[in-house]
């Protein structure tokens, strides 16, 4: 089906622009009716040729053209940004603009889903993980099936596959690939330390080490394919290359893919299984956040534990103080505050924090040490478990401490070389230097915590600091009381020559079952 744009007085085009222009609209049907066939070319022309308004829902007309902006917009954009986000009525980072409501309710339905998930703790969190952990997986293998039906796809795939050593030499590929692995793998945020102090004591960490990243980034990889086999087809549609529609951060999510999605026949079906596994990936994220605060404070307070009512209500207020802090990300300038939160404090601020932990563990605990203490857990300690704590050694020891201060280093380095940007607003100084803040803000805490574990101690400051940082064995002995009472140990025998009371009874000719019972 092709209709004509032509340049007649209020029709909302230009009467500057070319004369007419053939549009398809399967770009939006996702399918083309017409005996003749659809040329991908044909949104490509008008756009370079022509300069379009585009009425918003709203009723504000919003600009969309090739001297206004670098790029043209497509459709999937000017929605994004018009009326989901509603970024075109702010003027930047000073300027957030109001609460767009819808936003907001939808916000808030989010957090009451996990507040009802997360209400009974571990045994209610645990078994909704059972859907939303594989239901992804469901999603990736359906739309990997039906993008590699696609023509085109193999063109995305390639373009997922072939390198390009140059932008190794990017300072925010490097921030983005340990911004990445940190978060899929939930490394510094404390998840990963709460759900594991619910399993038994002598638990294989090292089998479960193993399964948890080989599995993270083999999903990482596998759903990559899903990603740009359909990019591919879009690509092709559109005849551009595959580098021009696919793009980074919220836009491959709620723009670039779903524009590919409309292209396949049954769009509102893969639409709806796509987003649904971005909520279900989004709240299975957030259960291991949540369970890391949550088994926090819970340890410092067991009376909160053990009553039912103020657990509920304590989980009640955390949830809401976090629906309050999100909704400044929810204006009309949001999009600006959620930029400049997730290239600062999430990125160097973890990797400091990290830094930390792993220089703690190898230098001040003790490597050995650490790996001993595995091994005495594990009890039954495989062979194959031993020989790969060597290389965890030299991980913690050497290239894990070498490679993040590298990407430290050269993220610093980068920091104010580049300017950051969304779309063509460019980041003032001072919102630059106020994401610093927000990722120095995060690493004060060690700092707090080291003077609060100093001044526990007594004697000098030398004193103090060599106190602070001896290892405390208590777990070890709490663990072995523990099993203790699980297990009845037997009384301990004799072995040794010893000497034996005789009493009257030994004499006589009563049985000792008798003498017993009295």
């Amino acid at each position: 089906q092709r209709e004509e744009a032509r340049a007649a007085p209020g029709n909302g085009v230009s009467e500057n622009t070319a004369p007419t222009a053939e549009v398809c609209s399967s770009f939006l049907t996702s399918s083309c009716c017409s005996s003749r066939e659809c040329r991908s070319s044909s949104w490509s022309s008008v756009w370079a040729s022509t300069e379009l308004r585009v009425l918003s829902w709203s009723g504000s007309d919003v600009r969309s053209s090739k001297n206004d902006t670098n790029s043209t917009q497509s459709p999937s954009e000017v929605f994004w940004n018009v009326k989901v986000l509603g970024v075109v009525n702010s003027k930047g980072l000073h300027d957030p603009g109001p609460v767009r409501w819808p936003l907001a309710l939808c916000l808030l339905a989010a957090w009451v889903v996990i507040f009802l998930c997360m209400l009974k703790g571990i045994r209610s969190s645990g078994k909704v993980v059972y859907v939303t952990a594989t239901f992804p997986y469901f999603v990736l293998v359906v739309l990997i099936i039906r993008g590699a039906t696609l023509e085109g796809s193999l063109n995305g795939v390639a373009f997922y596959l072939t390198p390009n050593w140059v932008h190794l030499a990017n300072a925010q590929v490097w921030n983005d690939a340990a911004s990445q692995i940190f978060y899929s793998l939930g490394i510094g945020v404390g998840g990963l330390l709460s759900m594991a102090s619910y399993n038994k004591f002598d638990n294989n960490v090292i089998r479960d080490t193993l399964i948890i990243t080989v599995g993270n980034c083999a999903t990482s990889f596998f759903a990559g394919f899903a990603i740009f086999s359909i990019l591919g087809h879009m690509a092709w549609r559109k005849g551009v290359p595959v580098g021009e529609v696919a793009d980074t951060g919220p836009g491959l999510a709620f723009v670039a893919y779903p524009e590919a999605l409309a292209l396949l026949p049954g769009s509102v079906f893969w639409s709806i299984l796509f987003f649904l596994m971005l909520f279900m990936m989004g709240v299975d994220t957030l259960f291991g956040n949540m369970e890391g605060i949550c088994t926090a404070v819970l340890d410092e307070f067991p009376q909160l534990r053990s009553n039912l009512k103020h657990k509920t209500l304590f989980l009640a207020l955390l949830c809401f103080s976090f629906y309050l802090m999100g909704l400044l990300l929810i204006t009309d300038g949001g999009i600006y505050w959620f930029t400049l939160i997730d290239s600062f404090s999430t990125s160097f601020g973890l990797i400091i924090i990290t830094l930390f932990m792993c220089i703690g563990i190898s230098f001040f605990y003790g490597v050995n040490q650490f790996c001993q203490d595995i091994v005495d857990m594990i009890c039954q300690c495989p062979p194959w478990c031993t020989k790969l704590l060597v290389y965890f050694k030299a991980c913690w020891v050497v290239f894990t401490p070498f490679l993040l201060t590298f990407i430290l280093t050269y993220i610093f380095i980068e920091m104010y070389r580049t300017s950051l940007r969304y779309g063509s607003y460019v980041f003032p100084t001072w919102g630059k230097a106020l994401g610093v803040c927000m990722g120095a803000f995060c690493c004060l805490q060690i700092l707090i915590w080291a003077i609060v574990a100093v001044s526990k101690e007594s004697g000098t400051l030398k004193d103090r600091f060599k106190k602070s940082i001896r290892p405390l064995n208590s777990w070890r002995v709490n663990n072995l009381n523990a099993a203790a009472q699980d297990h009845p140990v037997e009384p301990e025998r004799v072995e040794g020559p010893h000497t034996i009371n005789l009493a009257e009874a030994d004499f006589t000719a009563m049985n000792w079952e008798a003498i017993s019972e009295a």
